[in-house]
């Protein structure tokens, strides 16, 4: 399995695991929340036979990657990201985010620019800011957050399940768009994620983008249920309308959070339409 070194924690080193297949223009793929590179199982397939050659990752502390105590921030995962590029020398890079993957896509391109990327896609996004705060009364308050933390600290598959739940929109959604055998898989990615980044990714979620967001100078794409119940289109993709110079934006009707996994075909369509 290839790994790429992005850091060094003690005696042994922090690698990210990434998958490489196909060849042409490259494609890397950010996974969200609690989930791993397999969270792309649907696009992946999709790409390579559009002929492109597709990375995909696993964050530290997530999937096959190292689980370091340490550097479960957007500054740190965005370094992370532009080391995997310069590895593989990635040119003309198409940057694709889900949920957390998002804010890499965002932070990589507001601090280290457009360089090696041509194009970047946000699949229902984290930015450009959730916290309330007094300039950005429109957000949610600090102690929602405070109290995610405590329930993935306290009771972590209690925490895992709801969460698990709220991403697929179970209620509605299982046994129609998502199986039990779906279900069961997330679950099982979910809980190879180490307990320090279950804890320390939630504290993330109130990063801030809004300094990133007038610095991308590629086009960007964002792709968003309406029925988003981790990360509601109002609070989220919504206000990006305005914020990034070059924007086009696709509204899933009744989607969820996972609409790459529930919604792939609209979703892979939105894409390819998008990087051809």
């Amino acid at each position: 399995m290839p790994y790429a070194k992005v850091g060094q924690e003690n005696s042994g080193p922090i690698e990210l695991y990434y998958e490489d297949h196909g060849s042409g223009a490259p494609v890397v793929l950010i996974h969200g929340y609690p989930l791993s590179c397999r969270a792309w199982d649907k696009q992946v397939p999709v790409l390579l036979d559009d002929g492109r050659r597709v990375i995909a990752y696993d964050r530290r502390g997530f999937g096959n990657s190292s689980k370091p105590a340490t550097g479960y921030d957007y500054d740190t995962f965005a370094s992370d990201l532009r080391v995997l590029l310069e590895t593989l020398d990635l040119r003309d890079v198409v940057l694709v985010g889900h949920s957390m993957g998002t804010g890499e896509v965002t932070r990589y391109l507001g601090k280290y620019g457009s360089h090696r990327v041509a194009r970047g896609v946000l699949v229902s996004p984290i930015p450009p800011f959730l916290l309330q705060a007094p300039d950005n009364p429109d957000g949610l308050p600090a102690s929602l957050f405070d109290g995610f933390v405590h329930q993935a600290g306290n009771d972590a598959p209690a925490w895992m399940t709801t969460f698990l739940d709220n991403f697929y929109n179970i209620d509605k959604l299982r046994g129609t768009l998502v199986s039990n055998e779906a279900y069961q898989a997330s679950w099982n990615i979910a809980t190879s994620m180490s307990a320090i980044a279950a804890v320390a990714c939630i504290t993330t979620w109130e990063a801030d983008f809004r300094a990133d967001l007038p610095k991308i100078d590629v086009p960007m794409l964002v792709i968003q249920g309406d029925a988003d119940q981790v990360l509601p289109y109002p609070k989220t993709g919504q206000r990006l309308n305005g914020m990034i110079k070059d924007l086009q934006s696709m509204v899933i009707d009744d989607g969820p959070h996972a609409i790459a996994w529930t919604h792939a075909d609209q979703v892979n369509s939105a894409l390819l339409k998008f990087i051809a």
